[in-house]
């Protein structure tokens, strides 16, 4: 994932003549930029399965059609949406229409302010993939829940990640943290391919959602590296239960890491609270 920083602006330079006194002005145009098209709906209601569609306009105007594909999770678009106190996340790999339509059902399961964030993987263009966002509500009422502290053991549905040494993480510098799952008779699990990747870590961090998403795939596999600017991590998983999962985020501060995995055909995701140095 690298993070693209997509300006507008609009500005008049005035060039001073040298020797006559007189000024020439150039008008410099709003700079081009990626956006969403047609996003819809605003509201859901928790629980309930929403359609949701939009496109993705490129600088020229036209709607974008052409994604990266392959084998690799770092193809096609990324749907997540992560609820404002960082308590639930959704995340899909949404289909796209020949003509650029992407539409995908979602189920939001708690009532909240919602951030919704599109990572487009274009299978061209000048750069390798960039984030689009929105804000969705879910209907009811919503009373945010602080975040819980660090912990290195997680349960979900029986099944116990357990990071292995407390973390030393630092921004801008590439870590690796190696995690143990084990299912509910204490054996190391069996982990299934899920949209390209054998455990995806998605980060948030408190407050301001900055955002990143990094993979953890069989070695030799390719299309999992996760950049930010000159920096690169890799997660990897070699044999059932182990899983070491990249870490690399823009900012200090604490972060919120989503852990997901198929496992015995259901996807568990694991979230853990991570402080950045």
């Amino acid at each position: 994932m690298r993070r693209a920083a997509l300006i507008v602006a609009l500005s008049t330079l005035v060039i001073g003549g040298c020797s006559s006194g007189s000024k020439s002005t150039v008008t410099i145009q709003p700079a081009l930029s990626y956006s969403l098209a047609n996003f819809q709906p605003a509201t859901f209601t928790p629980g309930q399965p929403t359609r949701v569609s939009f496109s993705v306009k490129l600088p020229s105007g036209q709607t974008l059609t052409k994604f990266k594909r392959g084998p690799g999770p770092h193809t096609g678009i990324h749907l997540i949406l992560v609820r404002s106190d960082l308590g639930a996340i959704v995340h899909q790999h949404p289909p796209v229409a020949p003509d650029g339509t992407i539409s995908q059902d979602v189920t939001l399961p708690t009532p909240g302010r919602y951030r919704v964030v599109i990572d487009v993987y274009p299978a061209t263009g000048p750069l390798p993939n960039y984030q689009l966002f929105r804000w969705v509500r879910a209907r009811g009422p919503y009373h945010p829940q602080p975040l819980p502290p660090f912990s290195r053991s997680v349960t979900v549905d029986g099944y116990r990640f357990t990071l292995v040494t407390k973390p030393n993480l630092h921004a801008i510098q590439a870590a690796l943290l190696t995690f143990t799952v084990t299912d509910p008779s204490g054996k190391p699990a069996q982990f299934t391919p899920w949209f390209g990747a054998l455990a995806h870590a998605i980060f948030f961090r408190k407050g301001t959602l900055d955002y990143f998403h990094t993979h953890v795939c069989a070695p030799g596999a390719t299309g999992c590296t996760s950049v930010l600017g000159a920096t690169k991590v890799t997660g990897t998983s070699a044999r059932p239960g182990i899983l070491h999962v990249g870490v690399l985020v823009p900012v200090s501060g604490v972060w919120r890491l989503f852990l997901q995995t198929k496992i015995d055909g259901q996807i568990r995701t694991a979230p853990f609270t991570l402080r950045v140095r």
